[in-house]
């Protein structure tokens, strides 16, 4: 019989709907239950897409022996991470303060009252790995609960007051110290992998906001570290575009490397990673013109319109690691299918895509994966006569077909309104540097989708699924969205994406502004309590949402649209800067933020109808220009920035400014690039091949 997990939007929860297991979803009636039986909460976090979860509830959730004990003993709830980071981010820091680690699946044993005494990850059926098997670990919470009440209660007591007190505990603020940036660059290349780039050992993640700081202190003239930089970025850049990270047939990036090279990837693809890290690759092609750089980027542009994108516009949020109950199967490839397919190409394909017969791939727990292959992309490109670039995207398009007949990975198709926002703003970008209307009309039918479907009442809803859109908006939900449609303005001048941008800020200045201890709370005034209300000030998977805040409340300012922006950005940098240099890699984020506020205010105001804009916002779209306010319009429209900018009927000018302080208007393309040229000194050039 399915629980009551059935009724939900999930596509995590609708996983567990026909387990055995008496799952409740988060919500009053569950701890309502707990404390009508005076039973302790199991409280299990997970997603869709994650492979221990799938094993977890393979070995456990299925189990009729295992859920019987749940049930016995236990109020078993069940909750989807993306669907409520609020509480993960909650219960994660009670794992990360209990165990000194932390993951997914997340074991929490609560009391009643929602207050943590237990925590863990996965725990396998039978002892193992120096883990209690689950069955002995339910039997001894049980077993405490009965017994030793009292300690559990105190205990559970303490260590709540113990995560809301750090969880609100101020960091000594110090005065904005812009020198904190160029340190944090020291500190980030020190622990950089000095021969397959990105940042300390295996398990290895993109880490794409720590890119992004770097990307902008390499577009720096005179940066002292720049050649350095750079060449990190190479080596980082390559490093995944070339390894099996990034899937060489379909285009995109897996969530992780499982080694130091890049190779083998934890194999599921989502949302946030492929937004972020195509933009990552975007700055970096408008930073050095390189071609692999702007392949990435149309690639994994193109997976995710091909397989992410909902049709009325919306993302969805991730793609399986799993197909078939095995990790990785879809991905794989062995000698003989390789031949079967290209024949006396097979050869050349091998080499140049990294294919052995004994294959690098290696599963335990399947064998029958024994012999198969990432592909990677390592070797040199053409090492025959016979391996063209074009023969080698038709051996591409020959895979690609061949492995659309296998069983794809599962899609979780829910919508999430903040890595929606990371989405747009990529395509709203990309379509500006490339002038692809095709991009850009994604770009616009997403901000479509979100403003119809997912903004009601002057708020945003997190999460939408089949049509159906709810949960309150967070942080992250406000200012990646309002990020996105600042790109969107800049690519179409269309005001209106500017004022939603404005309104989001409203709304987190309001809702989410802790006005004691400053800066922002991840959730707003008003939404559900929980243990305490959090800050999010390292950058996770995604950038931190304080710092993005930030970002945005700066950009807005430069539009002259607000006053405040640079106080909030303050604000929000004060919070963190004494804890940077402990851990710069966490803080990428911020130190944009950093950077953005040490720099000069620069905006570019280009007026006039759009066929003679274009040649101009050409010249723009080639660079690199982070902090740059472009404000692209047919007339003035009331934003201050176009203010008295008028063109002749018929051409375009444009007026490049540095604190609303303008320098002569620019009346032709080439007189604008060179004022851009003289206000950003073009790097020196790139250094040598980065490449092992």
């Amino acid at each position: 019989m399915p629980n009551r997990l059935s009724g939900e939007t999930s596509p995590y929860l609708l996983q567990h709907a026909e387990n055995p297991v008496d799952w409740y979803p988060w919500g009053d009636e569950a701890f309502a239950k707990a404390r009508e039986e005076d039973k302790p909460v199991l409280l299990s976090v997970g997603y869709s897409t994650c492979h221990w979860c799938h094993v977890m509830a393979h070995e456990s959730f299925e189990s009729h022996e295992i859920a019987g004990l749940m049930n016995e003993h236990f109020v078993n709830i069940k909750v989807d991470r993306e669907e409520r980071p609020d509480i993960d981010g909650v219960y994660m820091t009670a794992v990360q303060a209990l165990t000194g680690q932390g993951g997914w699946p997340m074991t929490v044993f609560l009391t009643p009252d929602k207050k943590p005494f237990f925590a863990g990850t996965y725990f396998p059926p039978d002892d193992a790995h120096g883990r209690p098997g689950f069955p002995r670990l339910l039997q001894t919470i049980n077993a405490t609960w009965g017994e030793r009440r009292e300690d559990i209660v105190n205990s559970a007591e303490s260590i709540s007051d113990q995560l809301a007190e750090a969880s609100g505990r101020a960091v000594p603020e110090e005065a904005f110290d812009p020198t904190v940036a160029a340190s944090a660059v020291e500190a980030m290349l020190r622990s950089a992998d000095e021969v397959w780039g990105g940042f300390g050992p295996a398990p290895k993640f993109p880490a794409p906001a720590n890119l992004e700081f770097l990307l902008g202190r390499a577009a720096r003239a005179g940066e002292p570290d720049g050649a350095a930089i750079r060449t990190m970025l190479e080596r980082t850049l390559w490093g995944m575009a070339s390894g099996g990270m990034y899937d060489q047939i379909g285009g995109g990036f897996a969530r992780y490397s499982v080694d130091v090279q890049w190779l083998v990837p934890h194999f599921e693809k989502m949302l946030y990673d492929n937004a972020a890290l195509a933009r990552v690759y975007l700055h970096a092609f408008q930073l050095s013109g390189d071609p692999a750089h702007e392949r990435v980027v149309r690639e994994t542009l193109t997976y995710l319109e091909r397989e992410m994108l909902h049709e009325e516009g919306g993302f969805y949020s991730a793609q399986d690691a799993d197909s078939e109950g095995i990790e990785g199967k879809f991905f794989l490839w062995t000698t003989a299918q390789i031949e079967g397919l290209l024949g006396e190409d097979a050869e050349a394909f091998n080499q140049i895509f990294g294919v052995t017969p004994e294959g690098n791939f290696y599963d335990p727990h399947n064998p029958e994966l024994i012999g198969r292959n990432v592909l990677s992309r390592r070797t040199d490109p053409f090492p025959a006569a016979n391996t063209s670039p074009e023969r080698i995207e038709g051996w591409r398009r020959t895979l690609f077909e061949a492995r659309a007949e296998r069983i794809p990975p599962q899609t979780d198709d829910k919508v999430l309104t903040s890595w929606n926002g990371l989405a747009l703003a990529v395509f709203a970008e990309a379509a500006r540097v490339f002038g692809d209307a095709h991009l850009r009309e994604i770009a616009e039918r997403n901000a479509r989708f979100v403003r119809e479907r997912m903004w009601s009442n002057g708020a945003l809803l997190h999460t939408c699924k089949d049509g159906v859109a709810r949960i309150e908006g967070m942080l992250e939900d406000y200012a990646y969205y309002g990020l996105g449609l600042v790109e969107l303005y800049q690519l179409t001048g269309d005001r209106e994406h500017l004022d939603w941008a404005n309104e989001l800020l409203d709304v987190i200045v309001a809702r989410f502004h802790d006005d004691e201890g400053g800066a922002f709370f991840e959730t707003a005034e008003g939404a559900e309590e929980l243990l305490f209300r959090q800050k999010p000030r390292f950058d996770q998977a995604t950038p931190s949402a304080g710092a993005s805040t930030a970002q945005l409340a700066l950009m807005l300012q430069r539009y002259g649209l607000r006053t405040d922006g640079e106080a909030i950005a303050r604000e929000v940098v004060a919070g963190v800067q004494g804890l940077i240099l402990n851990a710069a890699t966490g803080f990428g984020a911020t130190l944009q933020v950093i950077d953005l506020l040490a720099s000069p205010s620069r905006e570019l105001a280009i007026v006039g109808a759009p066929e003679a804009r274009a040649p101009f916002e050409r010249a723009v779209a080639g660079r690199f220009l982070p902090g740059l306010a472009l404000a692209p319009a047919a007339e003035p429209n009331g934003i201050p920035l176009l203010e008295g900018r008028e063109s002749s009927e018929g051409s375009a000018t444009a007026w490049l400014c540095e604190n609303m302080a303008c320098q002569l208007p620019a009346g032709s393309p080439d007189e604008l690039a060179r004022q851009l040229t003289e206000t950003f000194p073009a790097i020196p050039d790139q250094p040598p091949e980065a490449s092992p």
